[in-house]
């Protein structure tokens, strides 16, 4: 794969300073960029890299022009990292486009299973050992993975693409443009028991999953079907790697989880929210819109205003944690002592 200055910006735009004819093999950070390489400079902070890469041509903010100019090809760009990030999807779509043109596999695997009952739209491609059940409904252009399973009655918008080894329960849905990455389970049965005599009676859960548009989904993630109403992803939702949502969950557009979060039944998550990873948000609570959580906090309770909230114990060395733990314990026993204290004549 490769691409010369010219075509990325008669393809994305921006503003080109050169003649931009060199050919370039790839997109690399400054510090590892070759002489046939492309890079990028996110922000003037970073503008003394720019005597040091080898990069052939860069993307620059407005203010940079100048020394970039001056040392070679670069595209203004004025957001230099959204650039790039469309730039890293362009360049994909271009080489699998390449790939696919000398790729003799047929578009439909011959060892995958596909009930007659099924509706493939154009463009669909279903890999090896796949399988896709009675009534699931694949939209155009879709690509699922080796091994992957589409249970009955499930449903896959245009352009979205699973991964090998993807498993999609019964009627759950996923919108256009999405990516599920290896390992995903969506819709799973819901953690719902009821207690009975010291044993624990299974609830069926006869809800579904509901996953909007441009949803990506990290490997391995768990997403459970609802006990009775649906688990909701709405568009633009990001999940990392490990994560666990639980039954009749329901996040809000553009919400985004760093690895390893878990996110309890019922929890209702609004938009814009951000979860740092290792986070854990309880059963049966809500956060607002645009709240955001720091990487390894407990949320414990509603949380119903925006902003940043964090509840992580300061790390330090064993011993004095263990002395700041032992003072914790005697907290409200020492309130009690002031309280008495300060009612004292």
């Amino acid at each position: 794969m490769s691409a010369t200055l010219r075509e990325i910006h008669a393809a994305l735009g921006g503003v080109l300073h050169g003649a931009g004819e060199q050919l370039l093999q790839r997109i690399a950070s400054l510090g590892a960029a070759g002489p046939d390489d492309l890079s990028f400079v996110s922000h003037a902070r970073y503008a003394g890299q720019l005597t040091s890469t080898r990069a052939a041509a860069l993307i620059v903010p407005p203010d940079l022009v100048p020394a970039a100019a001056a040392r070679g090809d670069c595209i203004e760009a004025a957001d230099p990292y959204l650039y790039f990030a469309r730039l890293t999807q362009w360049w994909k779509a271009r080489r699998e486009a390449r790939e696919a043109e000398a790729d003799t596999v047929p578009p439909i695997h011959p060892t995958a299973q596909v009930h007659a009952s099924a509706r493939l739209a154009d463009g669909v491609r279903v890999g090896a050992f796949a399988v896709v059940g009675a009534h699931a409904v694949l939209g155009p252009g879709v690509e699922i993975g080796p091994h992957t399973v589409l249970e009955r009655g499930s449903a896959v918008g245009a352009g979205s693409r699973l991964a090998a080894h993807v498993t999609v329960g019964r009627d759950c849905t996923l919108g256009e443009r999405c990516i599920v990455h290896s390992g995903v389970v969506i819709g799973a049965d819901g953690f719902g028991f009821a207690p009975h005599q010291g044993q624990w009676v299974k609830i069926e859960q006869l809800g579904a999953v509901r996953i909007g548009h441009d949803v990506e989904i990290g490997a391995n993630c768990c997403i459970d079907r609802g006990a009775l109403e649906d688990t909701v992803l709405e568009d633009g939702v990001k999940l990392d790697n490990l994560i666990q949502i639980g039954h009749n969950v329901h996040v809000g557009a553009h919400t985004a989880m760093a690895g390893c979060v878990g996110v309890a039944g019922s929890a209702k998550i609004g938009a814009h929210c951000t979860v740092g990873g290792g986070a854990v948000v309880l059963g049966h609570l809500t956060l607002a819109d645009h709240v955001h959580i720091s990487a390894a906090s407990v949320v414990m309770r509603s949380i119903l205003q925006p902003g940043q909230y964090s509840g992580v114990f300061p790390i330090d060395d064993n011993k004095s944690w263990e002395k700041n733990a032992a003072t914790l314990r005697q907290l409200h026993r020492l309130r009690e002592r002031i309280k008495a204290l300060e009612n004292t004549p």
